[in-house]
């Protein structure tokens, strides 16, 4: 019989993404230590090295990151602290301890020009502070290459534990009669819990690489809004804009739409429709609309 399996979750504690990941380790019988900055400062190598040697995992898993987009673009340090300089010194670690890494990227690494889906060998060219810090985390991992090194892109990611933007909006569309929408920009919705088990195929595919993992199908911020609405039986209209007519500091793909085909080669799992997910999120986890018996 194997051994469980240990796995360090920075961003474990509260992040969107490291609850769901913790949460699906536990359920596939691994080990977890889902960290936060009270057990220690993953910013800082000597305390890193600490939790490291004294968990001794199998995998190190980094959720964490400055993900405030706009805001990045007038905090452009912190955003690289988090972005560039916590995946350089998790990379070192991990290559000098023999540990696994696992980490999440973005589809801001691209420029949103192409009208197809996005393959990993897709060149990138980010467009804002955030998509340049998250990709040069990408590059300094690639350069240091320890083993074991897995580094999934998502994109437009919701679901339970914190708030995200499907939970927002439908917050706001419970005390509004009408939302405006951007409707010019597409990409790829992806719920938290799915992307925890994809990853987790990944990891017993023993398939180290850079994958892109998203639910499948694609959406504008709009599409994405109106379903939620309609799922949830809110009485809300959804009013189409352009993202001319809701400027926002830093500037957004217009299609970032991700291509899974890799992953899929590597598991053998063909990622769900976002639909399907949105649906388990709405009335699952925030318990609104009514759930089909089916």
């Amino acid at each position: 019989m194997n051994a469980t399996r240990r796995a360090l979750v920075l961003g474990g504690v509260s992040g969107l993404l490291g609850q769901s990941l913790s949460g699906a380790l536990r359920e596939a019988n691994w080990d977890v230590f889902a960290a936060s900055r009270a057990d220690f400062d993953p910013t800082n190598m000597d305390a890193l090295e600490r939790a490291v040697d004294e968990y001794k995992p199998d995998f190190v898993c980094n959720t964490v990151a400055y993900t405030a987009v706009d805001k990045a673009e007038s905090e452009p340090d912190q955003a690289a602290a988090l972005n560039k300089t916590l995946p350089a010194m998790l990379g070192r670690v991990c290559r000098d301890k023999g540990v696994g890494l696992i980490h999440y990227s973005t589809d801001f690494v691209f420029d949103g020009k192409k009208s197809s889906p996005y393959l990993e060998t897709d060149q990138t060219n980010p467009q804002s502070v955030y998509g340049k810090t998250k990709l040069a985390g990408e590059r300094a991992l690639l350069e240091l290459s320890p083993d074991n090194l897995y580094i999934l892109r998502t994109a437009w990611i919701f679901g339970p534990g914190k708030s995200n933007f499907v939970a927002k909006i439908l917050g706001l569309a419970k005390e509004r009669p009408a939302l405006n929408v951007v409707h010019d920009q597409r990409g790829s919705p992806t719920y938290t819990v799915d992307l925890a088990r994809y990853t987790l195929a990944l990891v017993e595919a023993a398939s180290p690489g850079l994958y892109h993992v998203v639910n499948s199908g694609r959406a504008s911020w709009c599409e994405l809004t109106a379903e939620a609405v309609a799922v949830a039986g809110l009485d809300c209209r959804i009013e189409a804009i352009t993202t001319d007519q809701y400027p926002l500091p830093a500037k957004r793909p217009a299609y970032s739409v991700l291509d899974t085909s890799k992953f899929t080669a590597a598991t053998g799992v063909t990622p769900r429709p976002w639909v399907q997910a949105l649906r388990d999120y709405v009335y699952r986890d925030l318990k609104m609309g009514f759930e089909p018996d089916n």
